[in-house]
């Protein structure tokens, strides 16, 4: 599919994101909400909002759109929903319905638009929610995304705030799409690792969630546009420590040699400059930290779980047939937020 079909806006993904102090600049001269019901918002880190209906439901809202980071727009389709969705599941909540947010040029195919927005019903159908709807504006780019309601039980929400000294952190996604999808633009991305790179966005954080569910999980959160490292940042914040074993990163292949061509992103490096006085690096190579500060689009979750089980968790990921790993362990405060080593 040519370009003239799909107009690649400057940042295709999630790396078309605000950075993350940029965002945290405006959000805290938002008055904050006072409702009791309200048990998770926007004063917080966390993937979506929660609401309490009563003793036992309450909702979780969330949404996500942006431009295109591949050329088909069936795919494109497909990602944009899976990353939507997956903020849901990263509560620990489950979908139950999904709108459409739509921007397209009305001078477009048509039927263009119709494989964006059938590649996102499928998903929202894999997820066991109903497509009810949704709103659409005329625009000079194409961007596509999904508003998601999900219930959870009030008692039962995962927050990305729990971590507990001594767990360990799992990561049920590679590393790398951001790089991938960027080298991809230049017409210098392997086909492994495009192929990796378009099932890893394309797979629901559903059944990792299930599987994290029958586990001792204390804190969760999704990794995508600031990066694994400002995610783990906001999970410790100032009570822990996270060590990172930089060995048992799962990322995509070609990575590395991508970050040596330079296929970097301008997110990548807002990432790094949101982060790097919290964050301390030993004996890690420049391809490794541009790795862990690459924006992901519909990456996996980074869940903190009790050690005892993190073995058990990890057998039951690594039969969705993704790279994962346990990457670390949260240790008492130093004087980093996170230790790469």
């Amino acid at each position: 599919m040519s370009e003239e079909k799909i107009v690649f806006c400057k940042g295709g993904g999630c790396t078309a994101k605000l950075g993350p102090a940029v965002l945290s600049h405006v959000l805290q001269k938002l008055p904050r909400p006072e409702d009791p019901n309200l048990l998770v918002g926007f004063g917080g880190c966390d993937d979506g909002a929660v609401y309490r209906l009563t003793d036992d439901l309450a909702i979780v809202q969330t949404l996500d759109f942006f431009p295109p980071m591949v050329e088909d727009p069936h795919l494109f389709g497909q990602i944009a929903a899976a990353n939507a969705l997956s903020d849901v599941y990263a509560m620990g909540g489950e979908v139950k319905t999904a709108l459409n947010i739509v921007c397209f040029p009305e001078t477009m195919d048509l039927n263009i638009l119709g494989e964006i927005l059938l590649g996102g019903s499928e998903k929202v159908r894999e997820a066991g929610g109903v497509l009810a709807g949704g709103h659409s504006i005329a625009d000079a780019d194409v961007k596509y995304g999904l508003s998601v309601t999900g219930v959870i039980h009030p008692d039962r929400i995962w927050s990305n705030e729990g971590c507990q000294e001594g767990d360990v952190l799992i990561l049920t996604k590679p590393l790398g799409v951001g790089l991938v999808c960027t080298a991809d633009r230049m017409k210098a991305a392997r086909p492994a690792d495009l192929e990796l790179a378009y099932r890893s966005m394309t797979t629901l954080n559903k059944y990792a969630a299930e599987i994290l569910k029958k586990y001792r999980l204390h804190g969760c959160t999704d990794v995508t546009g600031f990066g694994f490292l400002a995610h783990l940042c906001e999970m410790v914040g100032e009570r822990y420590t996270a060590v990172v074993e930089q060995k048992a990163i799962p990322f995509i292949p070609g990575c590395p040699d991508y970050v040596e061509e330079f296929y970097l992103t301008a997110a990548a490096q807002r990432n790094r400059n949101h982060v790097e006085k919290k964050l301390e690096f030993c004996n890690v190579s420049f391809a490794m930290e541009e790795i862990l500060f690459d924006p992901q689009t519909s990456g996996g979750l980074l869940a903190s779980v009790a050690a005892e089980d993190g073995p058990a968790v990890l057998e039951e990921i690594q039969r969705l047939g993704l790279p994962c790993g346990i990457v670390g362990k949260i240790q008492k405060r130093g004087e980093a937020a996170v230790v790469v080593q």
